[in-house]
């Protein structure tokens, strides 16, 4: 499972992710701020080498994870966790390593805290969404549907879905059987650029997103499914009874249930 968020030092943003159930930072952004350097991803390339000279041997605390880059489209960059943070800011002369080393500490010790205690985690994102304007109801679906979203994501780390472009192939899967459109079909349906496409969804958008991430997760438990070709059919199994669900709900109606529309801004234009 991989979250995208930023955090703030100092009003600097960096880039963070959590990737197996711990923070991972932007390396590039951690060098912009504590190097106060323009071109962070100039300056980390130089301090990588600086390091790999020094120790005979590849930085190896690092991975290549996607983060979202200025221009808005997700690109690999370096990232370390937080004790991989640290050793780099052992080696960059700066003012701010100090003050900087304690906010890493908090950050982190954040995540812990979730880990430790997932009600955290919960209490947070929903007042997140209550500040926002959001109304109880959809809320109450919308933390159903990132519970069911993590319990998926927790059995495709299992059975060997291990790269973010898994994860990606995976969700396209489910979501092309459900909808009949990928997630970044439906975002441009939608007219969205970095926003979460669940966070612009409906009351019945959310819950057949549910019903077909819920299903997949069940077929893979019930045929003991490793590797992502298995759990790509998998996932567009999953995804079928959701669509089939859709169909019938929508020939019922006599309308479809893809809305171009933002659940949130109607609600306000309503209320205007």
């Amino acid at each position: 499972m991989n979250n995208n968020h930023l955090a703030i030092f100092k009003g600097k943003k960096i880039r963070r992710i959590i990737y197996l159930n711990e923070w991972w930072f932007s390396v590039v952004d951690v060098c912009s701020v504590l190097a106060e350097s323009v071109d962070g991803g100039a300056y980390w390339r130089k301090l990588k080498q600086r390091m790999i000279e020094e120790s005979n041997q590849v930085v190896t605390f690092c991975h290549g994870l996607k983060l979202k880059a200025p221009d808005g489209k997700m690109r690999e960059t370096d990232c370390a966790n937080t004790e991989g943070i640290f050793r780099i800011i052992q080696s960059i002369p700066s003012p701010k390593a100090e003050p900087f080393k304690l906010w890493l500490a908090k950050v982190g010790y954040e995540r812990v805290q979730e880990i430790e205690d997932p009600e955290l985690a919960t209490k947070r994102t929903r007042a997140l969404y209550k500040a926002k304007g959001y109304p109880e109801s959809w809320i109450e679906k919308r933390m159903r549907g990132i519970a069911i979203r993590e319990e998926l994501t927790d059995e495709w780390q299992k059975r060997g879905a291990k790269e973010q472009k898994d994860y990606e192939i995976l969700t396209a899967e489910i979501s092309k059987a459900t909808f009949g459109v990928t997630p970044i079909e439906y975002k441009k349906l939608k007219g969205l650029k970095r926003e979460n496409l669940r966070d612009h969804m409906d009351d019945f958008e959310l819950i057949f997103t549910m019903l077909g991430e819920r299903s997949t997760t069940e077929i893979h438990r019930q045929e003991k499914s490793i590797g992502v070709p298995k759990l790509k059919k998998d996932a567009h199994r999953g995804g079928r009874i959701a669509g089939n669900a859709r169909k019938e709900l929508e020939s019922e109606l006599g309308k479809s249930v893809i809305s171009k529309k933002n659940y949130l801004s109607q609600k306000k234009s309503i209320k205007s």
